[in-house]
């Protein structure tokens, strides 16, 4: 693209409650917590792993617009609760490892560590507002 490099700065994924969600995310998975900041009522916390300081993830509330009308707002919390809203993907070199433990911290599994036909080992767990992460790594050849 002509010398122009795009890079992945920020992803955001959908909290109702940002003290669990900081229990599971920096406790549970070990991310930093970069900023946590409030305004009008609503709060943003951003994490990051300290293996890639120009990547963060945003937990922000999961509906931002304030002028959402309240069934857009329980439309979006029934969406939310379902695990509706977002996945996560994040790699690792030790799935197994990842999964015992944040499945000690009392993460919910959905999946424990298996090899899938394409080509990754692989878990997945809900955060604690109900968003699907998966956990993987390169198939052992």
């Amino acid at each position: 693209m002509n010398g122009m490099d795009i890079t992945l700065s920020q992803a955001f994924i959908a909290v109702d409650d940002h003290d669990k969600a900081l229990a599971f995310y920096r406790d549970a998975l070990g991310l930093e917590v970069r900023n946590d900041v409030a305004f009008e009522g609503m709060r943003w916390v951003t994490v990051g792993s300290p293996a890639q300081p120009d990547v963060e993830v945003v937990l922000e509330p999961p509906l931002t617009d304030p002028n959402a009308s309240p069934a857009d707002r329980q439309a979006m919390a029934e969406l939310l609760a379902k695990g509706l809203l977002r996945g996560v993907i994040f790699r690792t070199d030790d799935v197994d490892a990842v999964f015992e433990r944040i499945r000690a911290a009392g993460g919910e599994v959905l999946q424990e560590p298996m090899d899938q036909p394409y080509g990754v080992r692989d878990c997945a767990f809900r955060d604690p507002a109900g968003n699907m992460l998966r956990f993987n790594q390169p198939a052992k050849q």
